[in-house]
């Protein structure tokens, strides 16, 4: 391939950043690597050199730009329900779970490691997220399924259509919602009708979750009231009795499918007790919540590091944009958000790993995804202002980060769900509660600041806040628990700005409407990005 021209015929092209090649994405990030142990290091260090070659980052554009094709029926008529995917997908698929990407937990590896491996391919290829997160948090809810439970164990990416004793390793999804009820997965209208050893679904499903995964994780109401299935997508006889009506056509997320679905009379075995579906499928929703809450550090890492790479090395009025003081503001504040982000999320997958940490891996993780989540549209809106209007074509990868950027806090439960999910914690949980109380103790005494908001927290609200109250009481916790963890993780010009801005409350509604940061020391966390 030939190096392209920048001596055009009518003009020459300058002042434009050097096309970016190949970027270790753990290397390059200071921040990640500190809270990483030595083993967690290791695991993830061949992922994060192969996905930031830019061979990969041009497979994960093909995979954007060519979205999945529904193929109902075959060309004499006869019912396919298949989705079919550039084999961009399946690449990064492959390079996915081969990793380790769903199974690192489960085969001798750690959480941490796993949140590191969501981070970096959030930072590249969020789409594919999607599949390889839902197989990971299905895991333990297959322990008593044996089959099912080895082959989303294995570190492995078959796509192929059979029955799953005939498969090297399977990927699970998720059909929960429907449309009278969203959230509220009680209303669900399913039907479960007991058939021999198995049971018979008939209803219609709003999301499913990669519709061409080997099995769905699903509620349906049986006559011990609403329970949790595995419905298997092709049996032994051939297809089960899944139906696509549709592929959803959403926002972002545009690498992966979602559809519709109807179970027409479809076979499938049950998990858990009757009457028990909610009980058992939220311990793969804890884990997908985790992804959830360590997905937007990632998206909020790629968008920064283009938005660095290019006041690097763009000019305007005679100075390099890096240098000009209110561009530093800008993204020294960026950072401050980034950083709290990725500790916070670090620490709470810290916490799945450690069995006495539990409780409080419980109610971190909500406030984590609460948190990050919120921050994320509006920080990639900034670092894409930061590039004009070269941020706002698709020649960048910012309007993909952009689009991607809300879909996390409404995956696995939107803010007010979330919000009410940490109220219910809270007051029926004293071991999380006291878990976190002795999270946000850990850090007084280091910034008077911090000490006097923990106080007025407590002081405002000495129990638990009406429901009306509950984003503000929300939202305050998880940036004092940020905070927290920064003061004792992080340097100390990144807590002291924290803690400035965002817990004393020195800090403009808009981003870079800060003073006295330490510019210089802030924004060297970002790394080698260039």
């Amino acid at each position: 391939m030939s190096e392209p021209r920048s001596d055009l015929p009518t003009h020459q092209v300058e002042n434009q950043p050097p096309v970016r090649g190949d970027i270790d994405l753990l290397q390059s990030d200071p921040v990640l690597q500190s809270h990483l142990a030595a083993v967690d290091r290791v695991s993830v260090n061949s992922l994060a050199r192969t996905l930031g070659q830019a061979r990969w980052r041009q497979t994960a554009r093909e995979a954007q730009r060519h979205p999945p094709e529904l193929v109902l029926f075959d060309a004499a008529g006869r019912r396919l329900d298949e989705v079919r995917f550039h084999p961009a997908y399946h690449d990064l698929m492959t390079l996915g779970l081969q990793a380790g990407y769903a199974v690192a937990p489960w085969t001798g590896g750690s959480h941490l490691s796993h949140a590191a491996m969501v981070y970096l391919f959030s930072q590249v290829e969020p789409g594919i997220c999607c599949p390889m997160t839902m197989t990971y948090a299905a895991a333990p809810v297959l322990n008593d399924v044996p089959v099912w439970r080895s082959r989303v164990t294995a570190p492995d990416y078959d796509p192929r259509i059979l029955p799953i004793g005939q498969k090297r390793a399977a990927t699970l999804g998720m059909a929960m919602t429907e449309k009278q009820g969203g959230s509220d997965v009680r209303a669900n209208s399913t039907l479960a009708v007991p058939d021999g050893e198995g049971y018979r679904l008939t209803g219609h499903k709003w999301f499913c979750s990669a519709p061409m995964s080997d099995g769905f994780l699903t509620l349906a109401q049986a006559p011990g009231g609403l329970t949790c299935f595995l419905v298997p997508r092709w049996l032994e006889d051939g297809r089960n009795a899944i139906h696509l009506m549709r592929l959803k056509d959403k926002l972002g997320n545009r690498s992966n499918g979602s559809a519709e679905i109807e179970y027409q009379n479809a076979f499938a075995e049950r998990i858990g007790d009757e009457g028990d579906g909610v009980r058992t499928i939220i311990r793969m929703v804890h884990h997908t919540r985790l992804d959830t809450a360590v997905a937007p550090a990632g998206l909020m890492r790629a968008a920064l590091c283009h938005a660095h790479y290019w006041a690097t090395h763009r000019r305007a009025f005679q100075r390099n944009l890096i240098d000009a003081p209110l561009m530093r503001a800008v993204l020294a504040d960026l950072v401050l958000d980034w950083e709290g982000a990725t500790a916070l999320g670090m620490r709470v997958a810290a916490a799945f790993d450690d069995p006495n940490q539990a409780g409080f891996a419980r109610i971190s993780v909500a406030l984590a995804k609460f948190l990050n989540n919120k921050l994320a549209p509006n920080f990639t809106y900034e670092c894409m202002e930061v590039l004009g209007g070269m941020g706002y074509v698709e020649d960048t990868p910012l309007p993909m980060l952009y689009r991607e950027a809300p879909l996390n806090s409404i995956w696995e439960g939107s803010g007010n769900v979330i919000c009410l999910d940490i109220l219910r914690t809270l007051a029926k949980d004293p071991i999380a509660a006291n878990a976190l109380q002795g999270e946000l103790e850990a850090a007084k005494g280091a910034d008077r600041h911090y000490d006097t908001a923990l106080h007025d927290h407590q002081t405002r609200w000495p129990g638990l806040p009406a429901e009306d109250q509950a984003r503000w009481f929300a939202e305050r916790l998880a940036v004092l628990l940020t905070a927290s963890v920064l003061i004792r993780q992080s340097p100390g010009a990144v807590a002291d700005g924290y803690v400035a801005t965002r817990v004393a409350g020195r800090h403009g509604r808009v981003t870079g409407a800060v003073a006295g940061l330490n510019h210089a020391a802030i924004l060297e966390r970002i790394g080698n990005d260039v």
